[in-house]
């Protein structure tokens, strides 16, 4: 079940059917749109800047897709419902949706303003809500499809410095869990999948809005967008109810699972240095949260040096059943161990009392 995602299978029945990606102009939206493209996808392309898009149609279809461009801003859903029909009515029935559109704010809770707080939330999280919205209109009068949700290790466990993202991840974990039982409750055959990622390299380091006096950057260990892609592929080929990339993220989740108030004293201690570059922010850096940064639109960030080209997924529902087994697993393990170094003990004792019994009645 533990899958290396160095050459994930073709995705089956992709050529006939349409994929849309929101974020497409950089970082994994665009890796995805490139790794879709190998396997002769149509791909819908979502995202801000139309300049960007473009390039990302062109890669497409050097890569053997074919690509239309919808340039909206995921936080209005009337862009993205316009934006769904232009692309369903350009390519054909959209058959995956990929929720994948994120802004961020590095900077203590206190430090962010409530319009920023507003705006992250609107992208990372409303923005998904629109995209599924929209993937539903299309699907639910033909009864097939599937909605992959790109979520995070931290939609289970909020970090210090992160917390406008955090709460989006957390919320669209739990939207996506009801979209899900509400699909299941009317006998859908539309699949609802959610894919946790961990720290991966993408320009987002470079443009999202920071409060700190360092320049941010992923947390360790880091993969390379391509991985993340190849892992969203594989998720909307084989759609369980949710995929954890990674084994930092399987740690983190289920670390928080076990401990989460040791995890909290750990994070705070650690987690906040672990974002900082040794680089200060410049009073002329621009960030993406209100607008495009149209010179960062790439698929990498600038940590490639230490990032990963590939990762293992998991199966969420799989580890999350395991656990309690390895925890009992562990717990009748050392009551096993405890009793054989009792029973030595309980032996000397009954000896030692026979002995004793012995001799008074020898007294006697």
């Amino acid at each position: 079940m533990l899958e290396a995602m160095k050459n994930p299978p073709m995705l089956s029945g992709v050529r006939n059917g349409t994929v849309v990606i929101t974020g497409a102009s950089a970082g994994v939206g665009r890796a995805c749109a490139h790794r879709f493209a190998r396997s002769g996808a149509r791909v819908g392309l979502i995202a801000r800047d139309p300049q960007a898009l473009a390039q990302v149609q062109a890669e497409v279809e050097r890569l053997g897709g074919r690509g239309f461009c919808a340039p909206a801003d995921v936080a209005s859903s009337e862009a993205v419902f316009a934006a769904a029909k232009a692309v369903e009515d350009a390519l054909g029935p959209i058959a995956i949706w990929v929720n994948n559109a994120m802004v961020t704010v590095f900077s203590p809770s206190w430090r962010i303003s409530a319009e920023e707080f507003r705006r992250v939330t609107e992208v990372t999280y409303l923005g998904a809500v629109h995209g599924t919205m929209a993937a539903l209109r299309h699907m639910r009068p033909r009864n097939r499809g599937t909605i992959v949700q790109v979520g995070s290790a931290l939609a289970y466990r909020g970090i210090p410095l992160q917390s406008a993202y955090c709460g989006a991840k957390y919320a669209l974990r739990g939207f996506t869990d009801s979209v899900r039982t509400e699909l299941i409750h009317d006998g859908s055959s539309i699949k609802l999948t959610m894919i946790e990622l961990p720290a991966v390299n993408t320009p987002q380091f470079e443009w999202a809005r920071t409060h700190m006096s360092h320049c941010p950057r992923p947390v360790p260990p880091v993969i390379e967008p391509e991985a993340a892609a190849a892992a969203i592929v594989r998720a909307a080929s084989r759609p369980w109810r949710e995929h954890w990339l990674g084994l930092v993220t399987v740690k983190i989740i289920v670390g928080n699972m076990l401990g989460p108030g040791i995890l909290d004293r750990y994070l705070a201690r650690n987690a906040v240095e672990a974002q900082a570059t040794a680089q200060h922010v410049t009073p002329w850096r621009k960030d993406n949260l209100d607008r495009p940064v149209p010179a960062l639109h790439r698929v990498r960030g600038a940590f490639g040096r230490e990032a990963s080209s590939w990762a293992l997924s998991f199966p969420g529902p799989l580890v999350r059943m395991l656990v309690p087994i390895g925890v009992g697993a562990l717990a009748i393990g050392l009551g096993l161990a405890v009793g054989r170094i009792g029973i030595p003990k309980r032996n000397r004792i009954a000896r030692r009392l026979g002995r004793a019994l012995s001799a008074n009645g020898e007294r006697r």
